[in-house]
């Protein structure tokens, strides 16, 4: 508000804040620009990309579906196969690390800290960059897909968790505690109830996640239909990447529809 005279007269915005929003519009352009120009746009290949695009649509079509028996049926189920048991090694590790990181089950601030640096530590380094470490590791395949999908998904899966465990009830809990009742009974009967649906809910979120995800570990050599999708690519054969594209695209699908619904009931 500024007064001029007697009269009141309201102004949106204070010359100071007029300042600072004319600041961050110019530095937002400024930081456009610059990436614009560090990635290196080049004008004649933008311009060129409709055309391109629609050339390699063209040697996708029609699929070769007889390559769908020899060879992506089988990457197909290596694909399931990574995610599921991805998913259940990450449950296995996140469930006791969400024990630790959660405050009212935990009264340990160290452990509490040790446990919440190791979900955000996990979760925050990509798949494919986990995947890379066990390639090296273990070598190009299934199992290293594997405990990709797995390690990634322990922080996703364990923040939910712990989360949820600090949001239960303290009524049930301090009644089972009041009764005498041992620390495994108050976890079974007191928590568990209550984080159950969200349990279930986040490691079938994680499980559709992780399908998606294992799809394309093989571009680094972590198995699955990525891997069949690496081969076509660099052989060319562009009439089975797009059969190969088309088969994720319906798995991805299929698996959202299926997850939804499962989470549905649950919940």
């Amino acid at each position: 508000m500024t007064v001029t005279g007697a009269a009141r007269q309201w102004v949106r915005f204070t010359p100071r804040q007029r300042t600072a929003r004319f600041a961050t519009y110019i530095a937002t352009v400024a930081a456009v620009v610059w990436a614009a120009r560090s990635v290196e746009i080049i004008p004649e290949f933008l311009a060129d990309a409709p055309a391109q695009t629609a050339d390699l649509f063209r040697r996708m079509w029609p699929f070769d579906w007889a390559h769908y028996a020899k060879d992506v049926h089988v990457a197909l189920i290596e694909t399931f196969h990574i995610a599921t048991l991805g998913t259940l090694l990450s449950l296995v590790f996140a469930i006791p690390i969400a024990l630790l990181a959660a405050r009212n089950i935990t009264q340990s601030k160290p452990l509490n800290m040790i446990a919440t640096f190791t979900l955000v530590a996990t979760r925050s380094i990509n798949t494919l960059l986990w995947a890379l470490l066990f390639v090296a590791i273990f070598g190009p395949g299934a199992l290293a897909g594997m405990l990709a999908i797995g390690f990634h998904s322990i922080g996703f899966v364990g923040k939910m968790l712990a989360e949820a465990l600090e949001e239960t009830p303290r009524a049930p809990i301090e009644a089972l505690r009041a009764t005498g009742a041992p620390s495994a009974s108050i976890l079974t009967k007191g928590y568990w109830p209550s984080v159950e649906p969200s349990f279930w809910s986040v490691a079938l979120l994680r499980w559709d996640i992780n399908i998606r995800e294992s799809a394309v570990l093989g571009l680094v050599g972590g198995g699955g239909i990525g891997m069949s999708l690496d081969t076509a690519m660099n052989n060319l054969y562009w009439d089975q990447v797009g059969l190969i594209l088309a088969v994720i695209f319906a798995v991805v699908i299929v698996t959202e529809i299926v997850t939804s619904a499962i989470r549905e009931r649950v919940i």
